[in-house]
C-alpha cells in the first residue's frame, strides 16, 4: 500500500473575480521511505500542495489517501487527532513557541498526545541528541541560532513518530553551512530510520540531494523525475 496518493486534486480560490487554480488536477503517489522535493516558482502551488497533503487546508476536489484512508473528508477533531498522531511539520518560519525552552517545545506534541512523562523526557533527550542539541536543552528560541531553532522544529515534528514529515521552505530562513548540515541531518534520519521526507522548495541545494524532484507549474505537474542509483 502506498503512503500518499493524491487523485485528481484541485484547490481553487475564489478571492477575486477570477477564479485561481493553485492546485490543478494532481495525481501522484509517494511510498515510504522517500525523499522528495516539491519545486517550482512562488505561486506555482508548492505550500498549498503541503498544505492540502496535511490537513491543514481542505480540496476544492478530488481525494487525498494516507496509508488508504481518505482524510479529505474526516470532520475537524479527527482530522486535528489525524495530523497529530500520523504527520510531522517542520514550517519555514520555525513556528517554535518562544517562552518554552528546546526540550519543552518538543515534548509539547507529546503532552497532546498523552504521552506519560517518563517517556516523554526519554524521547525529548534522545530527539535533541539526534539533531545534535544535547547542551541546548533548556535554552529558549531567543537564546539560539536559526540553525538551532529549526534543528528543535526536526526533532519536534519526529517527536510524535509520525508517518512522514511535511517541510515547507526549510532551509529557506538559513546561511549556507545551517542549511547544508540540517540536509546531512535529514538524509541520515531518511537513511537510519526510513522517515519519509516531502519538501516544498526552491532551493537548489535541497533539489540536488532529493531522490525525486515534482515540478509544478501553475498549479499542475509538469514533471515528476526520480534520480537513478
Amino acid at each position: 500500500m502506498s503512503l500518499i496518493e493524491l487523485i485528481d486534486l484541485e484547490k481553487i480560490y475564489n478571492t477575486t473575480s477570477v477564479p485561481v487554480h493553485a492546485v490543478n488536477n494532481v495525481n501522484f503517489v509517494i511510498e515510504k521511505e522517500e525523499f522528495t522535493a516539491i519545486v517550482g516558482p512562488s505561486g506555482s502551488g508548492k505550500t498549498t500542495l503541503l498544505n492540502l497533503i496535511g490537513g491543514l487546508d481542505k480540496p476544492t476536489k478530488g481525494s487525498i489517501l494516507i496509508e488508504g484512508e481518505e482524510i479529505v473528508n474526516l470532520k475537524s477533531g479527527k482530522l486535528i487527532d489525524y495530523r497529530l498522531h500520523h504527520i510531522g511539520f517542520v514550517f519555514q518560519a520555525y513556528n517554535l513557541i518562544p517562552v518554552f525552552t528546546a526540550k519543552e517545545n518538543v515534548e509539547f506534541i507529546m503532552l497532546l498526545q498523552g504521552v506519560g512523562k517518563a517517556e516523554r523526557d526519554k524521547r525529548t533527550i534522545e530527539l535533541l541528541e539526534t539533531v545534535g542539541l544535547g547542551d541546548r536543552i533548556n535554552s529558549r528560541p531567543s537564546q539560539m541560532s536559526g540553525g538551532q531553532q529549526q534543528r528543535v522544529a526536526v526533532a519536534r515534528a519526529l517527536a510524535s513518530r509520525p508517518n512522514f514529515v511535511l517541510a515547507d521552505e526549510p532551509t529557506a530562513n538559513l546561511d549556507s553551512t545551517s542549511a547544508e548540515a540540517l540536509l546531512d541531518l535529514m538524509e541520515e534520519l531518511n537513511e537510519k530510520y526510513q522517515m519519509t521526507f516531502i519538501f516544498s522548495t526552491h532551493d537548489a541545494r535541497v533539489i540536488k540531494r532529493a531522490r525525486r524532484v515534482i515540478t509544478l507549474e501553475d498549479g499542475a505537474v509538469k514533471s515528476d523525475i526520480t534520480a537513478k542509483n
